[in-house]
C-alpha cells in the first residue's frame, strides 16, 4: 500500500511534501500527517528553498531536472511535487529507505 504523501496519477506521482527551510541539513524528516517533511537548508526567500527542495529530490530520486515539477505551493510551506517517469514504488524506497 502506498503512503497517503504519494499519489500516481496517469503522467506521473504527486508528491504532497512539507518543507522546513534554514535547516542545519538537507534530509528526510519522516511523515508529518498527509505529507512527507523534508528538511532543506536553503533560506524560504527568492525561490531558494524551492529550487533546493527540487535539487533535493532529484539527487535522492536519480531522475533527471525536468521530471521533477513543483505543481502547487511556491510561496507555502506544504508543496505539491509531479514527478514523471518513477513507479511510486520506487519513489518510496529511495526517499525513505534510500
Amino acid at each position: 500500500m502506498t503512503p497517503p504523501w504519494i499519489r500516481p496519477q496517469k503522467d506521473g506521482v504527486i508528491l504532497a511534501i512539507k518543507v522546513q527551510p534554514r535547516a542545519s541539513r538537507s534530509e528526510i524528516g519522516g511523515v508529518l500527517g498527509q505529507e512527507l517533511k523534508i528538511r532543506i537548508t536553503a533560506p524560504p526567500v527568492d525561490s531558494a528553498a524551492n529550487e533546493a527542495l527540487i535539487e533535493f529530490l532529484v539527487e535522492r530520486l536519480d531522475c533527471p531536472k525536468g521530471s521533477v515539477t513543483l505543481l502547487r505551493g511556491s510561496t507555502s510551506r506544504s508543496k505539491t511535487i509531479l514527478v514523471r517517469g518513477m513507479t511510486p514504488i520506487a519513489i518510496e524506497e529511495q526517499l525513505v529507505s534510500g
